[in-house]
């Protein structure tokens, strides 16, 4: 006897579509890479960040990596750079209200994360 399986009430990203032109995938293009949810994730957190700040946060990335990081986010609109005119030149990161939407998205995938490492560390 076949077992009726209902799908969950949520917006399904696959259907006919090729998975490379689907919302999951337009998702992963902008926060693909290493280090892109960790600057999201650190603007969330901290809110105005100077790009110095950032690399302290973060830690482990280079003065080349964090700028071009940066400026792929800014182009994809998630991240605001605003310059000040002064001496020396001072510089700040913010998310916009697109990169704001994604919050509750990296709130879950803490919450994931914490959740599954004790789980881990209870099995190790």
């Amino acid at each position: 006897m076949p077992v009726d399986v209902q799908e969950p009430d949520r917006l399904r990203c696959i259907s006919s579509e090729r998975l490379d032109e689907t919302g999951f995938s337009y998702t992963l293009s902008l926060i693909n890479g290493k280090y892109k949810m960790t600057i999201l994730y650190t603007l969330m957190e901290f809110g105005i960040v100077r790009f110095n700040e950032m690399q302290r946060y973060i830690g482990s990335i280079t003065f080349k990596t964090l700028s071009r990081n940066l400026k792929e986010l800014e182009a994809d609109g998630l991240i605001i750079r605003t310059e000040y005119p002064q001496v020396p030149p001072k510089v700040e990161y913010s998310l916009t209200e697109k990169g704001k939407s994604l919050v509750p998205i990296l709130d879950q995938m803490c919450e994931w994360g914490d959740r599954a490492r004790r789980s881990a560390e209870r099995t190790a």
